[in-house]
């Protein structure tokens, strides 16, 4: 369940437990503040909710930039539930709330509206005009509505601490490994199959073709990966375009995933593909013989790789 934070808040959602941060990417930082506010939650009976932010303040102020986001609304949605929160509360994030004080974010949103009886964050964690607001802030403005304040340290991996930054940067490398290890998945790209050129069906590789649309764009090339079809939880296996396919004409970002051993119709449907290795970066072919040539050894190293 999600609901925004303009919106009536469900009675028995009241005096809840929040989770508050961007939780970009739900890595092992941020699964560790939502374990800390569900943890809360349960030793006192209340739900646990996990509040994220879209678009991301850092979109509102600097639209130009390219796109970054490591996760969806809905995978975000789908990852808080199972981490134990009984909602997503959505802060849609615009003019207004980036004029907010940080004493309003927490009397008016936090405390008269929300009803929260405790926030956990990040130690990082900012919020309001001006990025004004931080943990001594919540806490001293929460203590006058009984709303108690919890910071999480940073998680450490390998020595280093775990952030959506470190994360941005290893799938920009095309280090899927990395990614998945302080995501604890592979970093997934979920969209809607669209109708492409067939050239894939040519060749004996019909793909699902999928628009990256406000996902980072990791580093262009080939990789092994695994998709699942949404409405049917069917899993599969396979490998992936993803980049401009400099062998066609005209250049157009795309991921185009090609499933082994698989020939339904994904036409219109919800789909997930999950990187898991990067094989090669994108390549120009001469000739439609040596792309497929190259497909297919592409084939059989991420069925090797896939297991």
């Amino acid at each position: 369940m999600r609901f925004g934070h303009r919106d009536p808040v469900p009675a028995d959602l009241r005096g809840a437990i929040v989770a508050l941060g961007n939780f970009d990417g739900f890595h092992l930082g941020h699964q560790r503040v939502v374990a800390e506010a569900v943890e809360w939650a349960q030793r006192e009976g209340r739900p646990a909710l996990v509040a994220t932010f879209d678009p991301h303040p850092v979109r509102h102020f600097a639209p130009h930039i390219p796109p970054f986001r490591l996760t969806s609304l809905d995978q975000r949605e789908e990852l808080f539930a199972a981490a134990g929160a009984a909602a997503m509360l959505l802060f849609g994030f615009d003019g207004e709330l980036a004029a907010t004080s940080p004493e309003d974010f927490v009397g008016t949103l936090l405390a008269d509206h929300l009803g929260a009886a405790g926030v956990v964050t990040g130690e990082d964690f900012t919020f309001g005009q001006g990025r004004r607001g931080n943990l001594a802030l919540l806490a001293e403005e929460g203590a006058k509505y009984g709303i108690g304040a919890l910071a999480v340290g940073p998680v450490l991996d390998r020595g280093t601490p775990v952030s959506s930054s470190r994360i941005r940067d290893a799938l920009k490398a095309g280090d899927c490994e990395t990614a998945t290890r302080l995501l604890t998945r592979p970093f997934a790209i979920r969209g809607t199959v669209q109708h492409g050129d067939k050239r894939g069906r040519v060749l004996g590789y019909p793909t699902a073709n999928l628009e990256i649309g406000t996902y980072l764009r990791p580093r262009y090339g080939i990789y092994a990966v695994t998709g699942r079809v949404l409405a049917t939880g069917q899993a599969l296996q396979g490998a992936a375009s993803l980049g401009m396919r400099p062998s066609f004409d005209p250049p157009k970002e795309l991921l185009e995933p090609y499933f082994f051993d698989f020939d339904g119709d994904l036409y219109g449907q919800d789909i997930e593909v999950a990187l898991h290795h990067y094989l090669r970066p994108e390549a120009k072919f001469d000739t439609l013989e040596a792309l497929a040539a190259q497909m297919a050894e592409d084939c059989e190293r991420a069925k090797s790789l896939l297991g």
